[in-house]
């Protein structure tokens, strides 16, 4: 499973931005692919899905800029979490 981060900034200043194109940037592959980036989970915005035959998490942290790491950081533990416990 990979994870793939789209960087931005949650508030509503920054929507349509050069800071948001982390954001843009999933939004057009949940487009494309079809993944509703809705569920709030892990300080972000996330979404699972299937590209190109390998199953991701699309997630857009909602802790702004630099603090963005706190969200990729308990997103990776959880699925490292559950791989573990499939094992």
């Amino acid at each position: 499973m990979y994870i793939i981060v789209g960087l931005g900034n949650p508030s509503k200043q920054y929507e349509g931005t050069r800071h948001n194109a982390g954001f843009m940037t999933l939004d057009v592959l949940a487009d494309r692919y079809n993944i509703d980036i809705s569920e709030k989970k892990h300080k972000a915005l996330c979404g699972k899905g299937v590209i190109e035959g390998n199953k991701v998490v699309l997630l857009k942290p909602q802790t702004f800029m630099n603090l963005s790491g706190e969200s990729v950081r308990a997103a990776a533990d959880f699925i490292r979490w559950r791989r573990r416990r499939s094992s």
